[in-house]
């Protein structure tokens, strides 16, 4: 196995702690310059202590709340029973991701997005947006998958499913730019 699965509850403190000693596959579009919401700078300071992090927007608010629901659309509708889990890399310690669902055999992830306006685009053009690009290939650079599922939900709509394979020079590109920004956070937190 590439990673391991760690045993924390997202959301809680210790997963939040956990989150703070590495990169998670939601920050990677942000060090990658493809965040719109956030700059490499802005999560750089974040990680350093130097700002507060903020959770609670009213969009992840509606995700946290409708992502179960969700999921069990998707095991339904796919066929494939997955669970929400933390894994960590076995090479690359800071490289962390909290999955919205795995197979229990590690052998299918999926990504679920539940606001209307990803929904929107992505069954518009079958595909995902740019910004949640760099948090699908961090996964399956973690997990090793060639593929994920992005699932979008918007309850009384029809869920969208789109499959995204694996990019290796996307995934180069990605590693490189997360290992130079975790050594400027590692030489912050030094000082």
């Amino acid at each position: 196995m590439p990673y391991k699965r760690i045993s924390l509850e997202q959301g809680t403190a210790e997963w939040l702690a956990w989150r703070t000693q590495g990169i998670g596959a939601s920050e990677a579009p942000a060090i990658l310059g493809e965040n719109p919401w956030k700059s490499r700078r802005a999560l750089l300071a974040e990680k350093c202590g130097l700002a507060r992090r903020d959770f609670n927007s009213a969009a992840m608010a509606f995700g946290t709340r409708t992502e179960p629901e969700a999921r069990g659309r998707y095991v339904a509708q796919v066929g494939v029973h997955v669970e929400p889990v933390c894994v960590q890399s076995n090479t690359h310690t800071w490289l962390r991701a909290s999955l919205d669902g795995l197979a229990v055999d590690g052998t299918r992830a999926v990504e679920i997005k539940c606001g209307p306006r990803v929904y929107e685009n992505t069954a518009q053009k079958r595909w995902p947006p740019k910004y949640y690009m760099g948090q699908l290939q961090h996964i399956l650079a973690i997990t090793a998958l060639p593929e994920i599922d992005f699932w979008c939900y918007l309850p009384g709509q029809v869920p969208v499913h789109v499959v995204v394979p694996r990019d290796d020079a996307y995934i180069a590109r990605m590693l490189a730019a997360e290992a130079e920004f975790w050594e400027e956070v590692v030489v912050v937190r030094r000082r």
